[in-house]
């Protein structure tokens, strides 16, 4: 049996076909204080329209061009955002993430990670005192 997803007791298809104001007061308090207060920059509804059109132009049966593209890493991810994907500019590169339900309330750049793990190679010579001593290959 497989769960339905519901986020605060509502289904995705009621998230969707909600209004800003009823969605904005299911939201954790920060993404609800930042939407209500100052609503969407002109960034964030820049990137809204962007994703609109890519679904009718998905809805029409037309194949969408180019990916969505955005450096906008504080927007919150809405209902209306799931199952798209989005390619989130990390510093240095577009990063693909996958929309899911369960990413609602969060913001893009929580997904999209802007340092990696350092791997250090090995020590060469003259890098310490102790590398003076290991053989050379």
């Amino acid at each position: 049996m497989v769960r339905e997803f519901t986020y605060r007791g509502h289904t995705l298809a009621q998230l969707q076909n909600m209004s800003m104001d009823s969605l904005i007061r299911l939201l954790p308090s920060r993404a609800r204080r930042s939407l209500a207060r100052r609503g969407l920059t002109q960034a964030e509804s820049r990137l809204l329209q962007k994703i609109r059109k890519y679904r009718r132009m998905v809805e029409q049966g037309g194949q969408p061009g180019k990916p969505i593209k955005t450096h906008v890493r504080d927007m919150i991810i809405l209902p209306e955002m799931v199952g798209l994907t989005i390619h989130v500019h990390n510093g240095k590169e577009f990063q693909p993430v996958e929309i899911t339900p369960e990413m609602i309330g969060h913001r893009l750049g929580e997904y999209a990670i802007t340092n990696k793990k350092v791997v250090h190679g090995r020590a060469g010579v003259g890098a310490t005192r102790s590398s003076m001593y290991v053989p050379l290959k």
